[in-house]
């Protein structure tokens, strides 16, 4: 084996270089890609680069003798047709770039300990004659609604990096136990991770705890039922984890079905108006609007869960349906 220079390809723009290397070289391991970019024997046009590079087309990559692929891949694990049948009907919109699910509750979008049906396992029944289509960015288990999935390595690195900033505008809906007062704003609140008797949590931090998120939610109330129960557009500004739920619990309005978060004199009243409704979480990612990788911008938008449909009928509430998905500027991108 000897040194080989390879050109980063147009899919690849923003790609990390250890994840192109894994890309390439699926025998070699995270820890031999940084000690090959920390000895100086992978290269960036002639340059030292660190795993954490993102590439731009038309750089060449130093490549130092590579071990092997391997020989037996491990085969995809099979998935019951009908659950890839479910899964290929909640697709809102699909592209040679990208795909846009409206994510079910209950559904987990990585595995973790205890979970192994989840979305991550089951994207080989959303290949559509191409290849698997990858994450980009996640939702909660129990919340619903819009998510972007990658078809190609290069717009899976566009795509987050639009996310990471902050390009991405998202809205949710939810149903709260409370009104809102005043009945819109900004919640400027920030936040930390913190361990707790039910595990790991999000908690609103001082603004001098260096471990601290700066964090921002727009909010308003759409429609009310008396003073117990809200609908709220709910626009985070930064993307911290559980950031909406903790958001919401210090507006005073926790959203129903939250057990996680809403506080112990909230879950008073919480059980209280949630006689007759569903015990799930009202949380549902409505819309998405994202620069296309192919220029111009892509609005999705998706209707509410089965749950959230009856608590709003029984509320009174009424949502407009969602619109069909619209692309402005950039370049033609067919379906496929």
């Amino acid at each position: 084996m000897t040194v080989a220079m390879r050109t980063v390809s147009e899919d690849e723009a923003e790609i990390r270089l250890d994840r192109w290397f894994r890309r390439h070289f699926p025998g070699v391991t995270q820890g031999a890609i940084q000690k090959l970019c920390r000895t100086g024997q992978v290269r960036v046009d002639g340059h030292r680069a660190e795993a954490a590079t993102r590439l731009t087309p038309g750089q060449a990559v130093r490549v130092p003798p590579m071990p092997a692929a391997p020989a037996t891949p491990k085969p995809p694990a099979e998935i019951d047709p009908n659950t890839a049948k479910e899964l290929q009907r909640a697709v809102l919109y699909r592209d040679d770039q990208l795909i846009v699910l409206n994510k079910p509750p209950g559904l987990p979008v990585q595995g973790g300990p205890g979970i192994t049906h989840h979305l991550d396992a089951l994207l080989d029944a959303l290949r559509f004659d191409a290849g698997r289509p990858r994450l980009v960015h996640r939702l909660d288990r129990d919340t619903s609604g819009v998510l972007v999935l990658a078809r190609t390595p290069g717009t899976a690195a566009k795509l987050a990096a639009a996310f990471r900033g902050r390009s991405v505008e998202k809205t949710y809906w939810a149903v709260v136990a409370g009104r809102p007062v005043p009945s819109e704003g900004r919640i400027d609140l920030p936040l930390r991770r913190a361990g707790g008797p039910r595990g790991e949590r999000t908690v609103p931090a001082e603004r001098s705890d260096k471990e601290a998120a700066h964090a921002l939610t727009d909010y308003r109330t759409l429609d009310n039922a008396g003073q117990k129960l809200a609908w709220l557009e709910l626009q985070p500004l930064t993307g911290r984890t559980h950031q909406l739920r903790v958001h919401c619990v210090a507006l005073g309005t926790p959203i129903l079905g939250d057990r996680k978060y809403a506080e112990p004199d909230q879950n008073d009243a919480f059980s209280a108006v949630v006689a007759g409704l569903s015990a799930k979480l009202h949380l549902h990612a409505r819309a998405l609007r994202l620069p296309h990788p192919a220029g111009g911008s892509l609005l999705v938008e998706a209707d509410l869960p089965p749950h959230m449909r009856e608590t709003f009928r029984t509320l009174g509430f009424h949502a407009p349906p969602a619109q069909a998905p619209s692309r402005t500027g950039g370049r033609a991108s067919p379906r496929g």
